[in-house]
This record gives C-alpha cells, sequence and structure tokens, in this order.
C-alpha cells in the first residue's frame, strides 16, 4: 500500500492533508532522508516511542525522562516553557506509526509496479486501466490500443495503489470532481448522492488547481524575495547604528575628559551601556535575520513542493494534495518591523553637562537608566482598567472578567511587567487631575491578597496623595509632608545598590521625598494605585510618560 494510504489508515481524517503533506515533505526533501518533523531535538535522531509535551513538541520518551531527571524543574527541552507539575506523557501513537512507515519506506525503496498479466518474470507495468482495474507491462497493453471497446478504457500511468482512483461505492473509475463537496466522484456518483451537485471532469479540476498552485508558487516567490530585500535592510541599519554609535561615543569621551576623576567612572559605565545597547541591537538583527532566513527556507520548501505537484500528470493525487499545498504558511509580517539606527544618547549627556557643574551627591542619580515602564495586567486588580499600550491606568467601577492569577492584587494597585535586581533606574508617572493616588516601588515577594501595609518592612516603597493636597511617605510610622505646588508629574528615581528611592516633582524639578539606607535583597517593581475612582471625583488614569530630562 503507498505511504499516504497508510497513513490514511493510521490517523484521524480530519488532519489527513497535514500528515499527507509531511509524508511528501519528507521523502522530497533535498536536507537529507530524516527530516526534522520527525527527529528528537535532544538525540538528533529518529524519533523512539514519541511523547508530546502540554506545549505540542515531540521527544523520545528516553531521552525526555532523561532530561527531566537532571534538572530540578521540568520544563520543555526546545521552548523552555516550565511545567508547575511533572507532565503524564503517553506515546504517541499516531506519531510513532508515522515515523515506522516512513522509516520502513526509507530503507525498503519504493517498489516498482508490476503487471497483472505476466505468468511467470512479471514485467514493469507502464500503464494502469481504471476501467479493468488492472496495470500492464507494453506487451500486455497492445490490445487496448487495437481493441475498439478497449480503446474506450481510461489508463493512466502506472500506479500501485490503484484502488484510490476507483470509487469504492460503485467499483468505477473517479473520473469527475464535484465542487459541492470537493471530493472526487464516478459517473454513478452523480446520478445518486451527487445528482445536483456542480461536477467537472477531474482533469478540468486539476488544470484549475494547478494554475492556482503556479499562482501560489508566484506568492511564495515574491514573499522569498521580500524578506530577502528585510534582510540587506536589517543589516543597513545594523551598520549605521554602528556608525552613529562611534560618533556618539566620540562626543561622550570629550564631555568626559573635562571631568575629575569622579566622572571617569561615569564614563566607563555610559560607554558599557552604549555597549550593551550595540550588542543588543545586533543580536536582535542577528535574531530577526535567523527568523527571515528560517522563513526564506521555509517558502523555498514549500515552492519546490509546489513545483513538483503542478507539473504531475497525477490528478487525483494533486487533488487530494491541493487543500495542503494551496494554504499559505503562516509568516510574520515584516512590514512595520525595522532596526533603530540612532543611538539616544543625548540626555545622557545633558545629565553630564548638569552634573559636571555641580559635582554634588546627585551624580548617581543622574547617571540611571531611563526605563521604559508597562503595566503587567496579571497583576492588575479587577477593578482596574489598563490600556492596551500598557501605559495607563484607572478604576473602571465595575469588576472585570479576568482570570485568576496569584499575581494580583485584591487592592487597587497594579505592578509594571519589568523587574530590577540592580543599578539605577527612573521613570516618570503623570497624575495631573487626580485626588488620590500611590506611586513607589515593591518587592516581588510582597503579599497580594488580603489587607496590606505600604511600609518598607512589608517590601513597599512609596508616597501617596489623599484628598487633594495631604501627601504622605509609607514609612513606619507613615510620614506627612506639604508641598507648595501640587505636582503633575511625579518621578521616580532608584539605586538599587545604595539602598535608595527618591521621588521628585518633574515640573519644578524639586525633590519630594527619599527612603535612603535601604537593603535590597530581590527584584524590585515599578507600583502604581490610582485610587478609587469616587463617583468620578477621582476618574483621571496614572499615566507612565516618556522621559524628556531629567529633574
Amino acid at each position: 500500500m503507498h505511504i499516504i494510504n497508510i497513513i490514511k489508515t493510521a490517523l484521524f481524517s480530519n488532519v489527513d492533508d497535514i500528515l499527507s503533506l509531511l509524508i511528501f515533505s519528507v521523502m522530497a526533501s533535498s536536507s537529507g532522508p530524516l527530516n526534522e518533523e520527525l527527529q528528537c531535538s535532544i538525540c538528533l535522531d529518529v524519533f523512539t516511542d514519541p511523547v508530546t509535551t502540554p506545549c505540542g513538541h515531540n521527544f523520545c520518551r528516553t531521552c525526555l525522562n532523561k532530561h527531566w531527571t537532571n534538572t530540578q524543574t521540568c520544563f520543555c527541552p526546545f521552548c523552555k516553557e516550565t511545567f508547575s507539575r511533572r507532565p503524564d506523557l503517553k506515546i504517541n501513537t499516531t506519531l510513532r506509526e508515522v515515523v515506522q512507515h516512513f522509516m520502513e519506506k526509507l530503507y525498503l525503496g519504493e517498489s516498482e509496479v508490476l503487471c497483472d498479466i505476466c505468468d511467470e518474470r512479471k514485467q514493469k507495468a507502464v500503464k494502469s486501466c481504471l476501467t479493468c482495474q488492472s496495470s500492464y507491462c507494453e506487451t500486455h497493453l497492445e490490445p487496448h490500443h487495437r481493441v475498439p471497446r478497449l480503446k474506450k478504457h481510461t489508463l493512466i500511468n502506472a500506479v500501485e495503489n490503484l484502488e484510490d482512483y476507483i470509487c469504492q461505492k460503485h467499483e468505477r473509475p473517479l473520473e469527475l470532481f464535484c465542487r459541492d463537496d470537493q471530493t472526487s466522484v464516478c459517473l454513478s456518483c452523480t446520478e445518486g448522492d451527487h445528482r445536483t451537485h456542480n461536477t467537472v471532469p477531474i482533469e478540468e479540476e486539476s488544470r484549475e488547481k494547478k494554475n492556482q498552485l503556479v499562482q501560489t508558487q508566484t506568492d511564495m516567490q515574491q514573499m522569498i524575495q521580500n524578506r530577502m530585500k528585510k534582510i540587506q535592510e536589517i543589516q543597513h541599519s545594523v551598520a549605521l547604528r554602528k556608525r552613529n554609535t562611534e560618533e556618539e561615543k566620540s562626543v561622550s569621551v570629550e564631555l568626559f575628559t573635562d571631568l575629575i576623576r569622579y566622572f571617569e567612572r561615569c564614563q566607563s559605565e555610559l560607554l558599557k551601556m552604549m555597549e550593551e545597547q550595540q550588542k543588543a541591537t545586533e543580536k536582535q538583527a542577528e535574531d530577526l535575520i535567523k527568523e527571515l532566513q528560517q522563513e526564506i527556507t521555509d517558502l523555498k520548501k514549500k515552492n519546490t513542493e509546489l513545483e513538483q505537484i503542478s507539473q504531475t500528470d497525477d490528478h487525483l493525487h494533486l487533488l487530494q494534495m491541493f487543500s495542503s499545498l494551496y494554504c499559505r504558511p503562516h509568516t510574520k509580517n515584516w512590514t512595520e518591523i525595522s532596526i533603530d539606527s540612532d543611538v539616544d544618547v543625548l540626555p545622557m549627556n545633558r545629565a553630564l553637562i548638569q552634573l559636571k557643574k555641580t559635582l554634588d551627591e546627585t551624580l548617581d542619580e543622574k547617571l540611571c537608566q531611563i526605563v521604559d515602564v508597562t503595566l503587567d495586567p496579571d497583576t492588575a486588580n479587577p477593578y482596574l482598567i489598563l490600556s492596551d499600550d500598557g501605559k495607563q491606568v484607572s478604576d473602571g467601577d465595575i469588576e472585570q472578567d479576568v482570570p485568576e492569577n496569584p499575581k494580583r492584587f485584591n487592592d487597587y494597585c497594579v505592578l509594571a511587567k519589568q523587574g530590577f535586581s540592580s543599578g539605577r533606574f527612573y521613570y516618570e508617572v503623570q497624575v495631573k487631575g487626580k485626588a488620590e493616588w500611590d506611586i513607589g516601588v515593591a518587592r516581588e515577594s510582597i503579599n497580594r491578597k488580603g489587607m496590606i501595609t505600604y511600609t518598607p518592612m512589608n517590601g513597599f516603597w512609596a508616597v501617596i496623595l489623599r484628598n487633594e493636597n495631604e501627601y504622605k511617605a509609607c514609612e513606619s510610622p507613615s510620614v506627612s509632608f506639604s508641598l507648595k505646588v501640587k505636582p503633575e508629574k511625579v518621578g521616580v528615581f532608584v539605586d538599587y545598590e545604595e539602598g535608595l528611592v527618591s521621588f521628585y516633582d518633574v515640573g519644578s524639578s524639586s525633590h519630594i521625598y527619599s527612603f535612603t539606607g535601604q537593603t535590597f535583597t530581590e527584584k524590585l517593581y515599578p507600583y502604581f494605585s490610582p485610587c478609587v475612582n469616587n463617583k468620578g471625583e477621582n476618574s483621571n488614569s496614572l499615566i507612565i510618560r516618556p522621559v524628556n530630562k531629567f529633574p
């Protein structure tokens, strides 16, 4: 039996086209007989007793068990997804049958179709007759060319799986195609279940499908060209970014040469940051190029398959393979993806000029990392509404339908996605028009359920506003203070190693409050609370704003 028919027997009908395409691609692959679809990514050999992880990846059962034996946590060796408990894995019998039949086909080779009439030494068949349901060598085919009655029979190139070309219900050749049901039918079928359906000769449908495959092939070629062009754009952007980086590094060095030894350490840190940014850009470009090259490889492979099947004379086989081959592969939309070639170190240089004038204790605060903070919806109280870009949060007065999550707060709070366990960082939050708010940082292990006391001992370093003009620092006990000008934007600066959390009025460039002499041992996350809406009196959102300058 043909390999595709063997797989049809072993698989569910709704994945028939997918597995047929898999076998086709495995046998047609130019990369070698052991196609990666049937290869364990741990041992790099063909699957033995394959099992499937909850994330959908396949491995040899022995390989996966051995891998998990040597690790404290269970995670997928391919995508690194972690599982809370060790999955109960069972052998993927469908995949195992595919592997077995593939290996049989690989090592036994393709068998020749032999003449059904030859008595002694059977000759190779050249044609198969769908009417007679037999295959003939050149000698025994001669009556079909000579006898008028036999001339009317339907001949095709010799095939091993002749029964696939015969209607199993009426035992007549599948010469027609039903466009309503998208299946091959015989003439008797059109007098029964398919009587009112739109049926056409199978050759006509095959020609139309071939034309569609040719168009798909053309589209694939264009997609390949677009991705090759994208690679060139990325490479150009990286080169431009590198040139701009070198120019900005030169400017920064000139500034540092006028400073005393104290600034030499700052120069080293700035250059290190720029190098890390460049490395990150090159790593991003490398990953994007790898992804583009992989898509090109996949598209070329798909293109080769399309070319092979579009040139076949086996109409029925083409129709069977059409739905899977005609479907375009899932690829990324690369139109908006690019590499930023500009290095924005001007805010840092501006800070250095200011520091050069002051030479005071604020130096370290100025040379901090300006972070791009976004809110984490998994931590947000169900009554809070977050914007799509994760930059705004407000109380919606109505409980949202959100999934249960151990990270979610019972109180009106939300954390940022970004956490920090070293260095200095700075971000700004707009509080304009609000009567109440909380802003600060919190450690990762804080209590998120029930009654929460916001103090450093409990893992919170925050300042709050109540009743429009009552400001407090969440110390133990709390510290009340007054401000001459009501801030519209608050800056938060953290020096992890120094144990410092400072708050600034960005508009007036004035200091609000600082927590000093703290000891941080866990990752810190920016913390926000818009507080309750209070019937519209406190409806404005807390908004994370881009940093234009240091306070």
